[in-house]
């Protein structure tokens, strides 16, 4: 889709939360992409963070992003699928405001060509809660460069036309 470049680019503030049982800051690749793809587009790293696949800690976390005003955005990997372990968009729906269904059907349909039927198994999801942007998107690094090359990059530029998320953001929390 176009970018305007009469619009002007607004970063936004990004916290990665990467949610396994297994990986660790020195092997979390799915983590380490998402950064590098954020940061290299321009906008900031709020925090970045690891909480195993416990719904409690999960929710935790995320309550703490959303109630600081220095984070814009929580991208969220792993935990999407559907074993007893995944609980990623559980977590989120308890303290969404509101989902965003469009986020998880684009990035199935998007991760269709990459992996065909299989991604009929990916849980991934979006929401807003108290004005902060949660994406969950699954662990594996391919799943990773497809939520954000794919939605993303796009849908956090302020440039992207004919709308993204960023222009939103001001009227999120409206009532």
């Amino acid at each position: 889709m176009p970018i305007d470049e009469t619009r002007a680019f607004l970063p936004i503030r990004i916290a990665v939360l990467t949610i396994s049982d297994t990986r660790g800051a020195a092997d979390d690749r799915s983590g380490n992409i998402l950064v590098d793809r954020l940061t290299a587009a321009g906008h900031l790293l709020a925090d970045r963070a690891i909480e195993r696949d416990d719904v409690a800690g999960i929710v935790a976390r995320l309550a703490r992003w959303i109630a600081d005003p220095a984070i814009d955005c929580i991208i969220t990997t792993g935990g999407t699928g559907v074993t007893g372990r995944d609980v990623t968009p559980e977590a989120v729906e308890q303290v969404a405001d509101k989902m965003i269904p469009g986020f998880g059907e684009l990035f199935r349909w998007l991760s269709y060509a990459t992996i065909g039927s299989s991604t009929v198994q990916s849980r991934a999801c979006a929401a807003v809660a108290a004005g902060t942007y949660i994406f969950a998107l699954p662990g594996s690094t391919g799943a990773v460069k497809d939520g954000w090359d794919g939605i993303l990059k796009d849908q956090l530029d302020s440039r992207h036309t004919p709308c993204n998320f960023v222009e939103l953001m001001p009227r999120l929390t409206e009532r």
